[in-house]
């Protein structure tokens, strides 16, 4: 994509007094007090992104390295105790990290110089706390110089994560945070003998302390020793304060716009944080949001989290209009450090491609957070998921289905200050029959700004116009999926905007989709639905289903009579009553036939009861243990109080028992030995059987013990006789009873 040379208002925002006043378009525009609906949507239509903020649109896919102590340490937040000794790194492959990333289509790496613990990764001249005191290379590393190098090699934009707390500045009794420091005029960067600047610049700037002036001299050093940095990057954690310790935004945002005039800012007015970190985007993402303080001019800027930021009535509520980026940020692993390979859950391929067509394909840039181990690479694993992603990235993406002269050619020729008025709806022909299941479109909101509210796409097929995908707002991108479709043409058209619409580019594409792995999950009530599996990646989930959203179209077939399900057998649309049944299940999508799921249940818990526990609270309830949710547990110390009778209503015939051990604490209150008992009246129990479950720490899947021969009984009790490696909890996620 090309970004021409022109002219676009940055950051001064323009004042408007007049309903009819001429409105030019800006970064920031005013909202008068008295002005009208109309007149707030007219300004948000010139509302604009700077060529910076459309360089970060366009790089879209971006990485995150987290890297530094906490990687020994297994932490997730330092204390700022850290031993520089601790930081045992021997080995360092940044090639392999750029490689990787180059290969998974990710534009610029941020790197974290510098965590909450304070601990830094490059060669600092303003303290001893880092990479200097560490024996990495004998103190003479610098992670950031190698990822540099590796980053030009490679052809990878470069930015800095430098966190403006500092819990080493905080604890240590010589910290300059929050030291009490008088603020005075002081000059940046302060210079240290032996260690001078090759760039000469310097900065005067008055009511600066301590703090702020270690800071300042620090984002010196980062920004004129690198190369290019194209990314700042700031958070509002706080693990601990000091002092009334503030930052002064004011000063760091000069030194970054004189040094590094490339550079866009997050966390500040340049680019805002989507509000999760779990890879959640909104249905309707506007970049156009509002501000009840010129952003500008602002020093802190509270979190946006709110599921509507951008429409009309919301803007009407403020004083201000700005155009702001979001960036989605997330994980590979479930924490920003890497910890092991073992407990340590990844995303897989299909996670950081669906995330990547929300994030990217929803108005919003993606960055995706790769930690490397304690031998200084990327583990395998995690290089497989996102080579695997950027394969499909690159397959589907690269080329568009479109034939040159089957639109308009301004919405063919990569550029996205060339447009056409979609007032009208826009027919695209593709030539000849051809399969999609994806379209991008994107307005041109450099000269444009947002203005699409709603719009629907169709294609032709038996002789007439069917709807197959709709959306809200475009913005800079908006990526469709639907399922597949066979046409030769399709149509476009807006079904609500601000203004006069603009459609800069289009593309049609097709994602060679798989029959995906299907789960089941039975209610209380013994219903039974079946989907396409989710990820069991656990860390600030979200409630997308990634195996749902890339398999548009799939049906699924089933049986419950234990027999192999084919393309003939029934097809599931509803969830469905079973009990006591084997349900078999499989999905079919383009002619391929996925994996089998195969799950057997047993009676219905809606009539079941607790009928005692040796241990019960609120917290953890015995409930839980018969609830039909494993996502809830019965927890109990290990001991003689770690038991639980169940009462089923009614005499059953009892042939087997099944145990769903927690899986939100890895390894915590497995039960691997236990004994059943069965009563007729809750009183008088007979013994019916005794189950060891093996290597349930490692693999904490739903266990079975077959009765040697089936009881007929109202009341069973299960007693856990021990937990896996000897600990003193044990916890039931689920009991079912066949």
């Amino acid at each position: 994509m090309k970004i021409k040379s022109l002219i676009l208002a940055a950051s001064a925002a323009i004042y408007i007094s007049s309903a009819n006043a001429q409105i030019s378009n800006a970064n920031t525009i005013r909202i008068e007090p008295t002005d009208t609906r109309e007149q707030v949507t007219e300004k948000a239509v010139h509302v604009v992104p700077t060529l910076n903020q459309l360089a970060a649109l366009e790089r879209g896919y971006i990485a995150f390295i987290h890297f530094g102590p906490n990687t020994f340490s297994r932490r997730e937040w330092g204390t700022g105790f850290e031993d520089p000794a601790d930081f045992k790194l021997e080995n360092l492959d940044t090639d392999q990290w750029a490689q990787a990333m180059k290969e998974a289509g990710m534009k610029l790496v941020l790197l974290t110089v510098k965590h909450h613990d304070g601990f830094v990764i490059w060669q600092s001249r303003y303290t001893d706390h880092g990479i200097m005191s560490s024996p990495f290379r004998d103190g003479k590393g610098d992670i950031l110089r190698d990822l540099s190098e590796s980053c030009r090699k490679h052809g990878l934009k470069l930015g800095v994560y430098l966190s403006p707390a500092d819990l080493y500045q905080i604890e240590n009794p010589d910290g300059l945070y929050g030291n009490l420091s008088q603020k005075t005029t002081r000059t940046i960067p302060r210079q240290v003998e032996g260690h001078p600047f090759a760039n000469t610049t310097t900065f005067t700037f008055d009511g600066i302390d301590d703090y702020n002036e270690y800071f300042l001299n620090q984002l010196f050093e980062l920004l004129t020793e690198y190369g290019e940095i194209d990314e700042v990057w700031f958070d509002g954690a706080h693990p601990k304060r000091k002092g009334g310790q503030t930052y002064n935004y004011k000063a760091w945002k000069e030194l970054i716009h004189k040094l590094a005039p490339n550079a866009v800012i997050f966390g500040r007015e340049d680019i805002r944080w989507c509000g999760n970190e779990g890879g959640a985007t909104r249905p309707t993402e506007w970049n156009v949001v509002g501000y009840q303080a010129d952003p500008d001019t602002l020093q802190n800027f509270a979190d946006m989290t709110d599921a509507d930021l951008g429409s009309i009535d919301r803007l009407m509520k403020e004083r201000y209009l700005h155009y702001q980026p979001a960036e989605t940020n997330t994980s590979i692993r479930e924490g920003w450090f890497y910890r092991d390979d073992e407990r340590q859950r990844s995303r897989t391929a299909d996670d950081i491609f669906d995330i990547y067509e929300r994030a990217t394909g929803g108005n919003s840039i993606f960055l995706l957070n790769i930690p490397p181990n304690r031998e200084g690479r990327f583990s395998q694993t995690d290089v497989d998921a996102i080579t695997e992603a950027g394969r499909r990235i690159a397959d589907t993406y690269t080329t568009s289905l479109i034939p040159a002269g089957g639109a308009d050619s301004r919405l063919l020729d990569s550029d996205i200050h060339t447009a056409v008025e979609a007032d009208k709806p826009l027919t695209i022909a593709l030539g000849a029959p051809v399969t999609i299941n994806r379209l991008m479109l994107q307005e041109p909101v450099a000269d444009h700004s947002e203005r699409i509210e709603a719009l629907a796409v169709d294609a032709w097929a038996d002789g007439e116009w069917k709807e197959i995908a709709t959306c809200t707002n475009v913005g800079f991108k908006r990526i469709l999926r639907f399922p597949d479709v066979t046409t030769d043409s399709l149509r476009i058209r807006v079904t609500a905007s601000r203004a006069l619409p603009y459609l800069a580019e289009a593309g049609a594409y097709r994602y060679k989709a798989h029959a995906p792995q299907l789960s089941s999950v039975r209610a209380l009530d013994g219903t039974v639905t079946i989907a396409p599996a989710r990820s069991d990646f656990g860390w600030n989930r979200n409630s997308q289903n990634a195996g749902a959203n890339l398999s548009a179209g799939a049906e699924i077939r089933y049986t419950t009579d234990g027999t192999e399900p084919t393309a003939s057998s029934t097809l599931y649309t509803a969830p469905v009553r079973v009990e006591r049944a084997t349900l078999k299940a499989h999905a079919l999508l383009g002619g391929e036939a996925g994996p089998v799921s195969e799950t057997v249940y047993g009676y219905i818990k809606q009539p079941w009861s607790i009928a005692a526990a040796g241990t019960d609270n609120e917290k953890t309830p015995a409930r839980a243990a018969i609830d039909a949710d494993p996502a809830t547990a019965w927890t109990a110390p290990a001991g003689p109080q770690a038991w639980i009778a169940i009462d089923l209503g009614a005499p059953a015939e009892i042939a087997e028992l099944t145990y769903t051990p927690q899986t939100r604490v890895h390894g915590k209150g497995m039960m691997d030995r236990g004994r059943i008992s069965v009563s007729d009246d809750g009183r008088k129990w007979r013994e019916a059987g005794s189950f060891e479950f093996d290597n349930l720490i490692n693999d904490p899947t739903p266990r079975t013990y077959i009765l040697d021969k089936p009881v007929r009984a109202r009341y069973v009790r299960i007693d856990a006789l021990s937990a896996a490696g000897g600990d003193d909890t044990i916890a039931i996620a689920e009991i079912d009873i066949n």
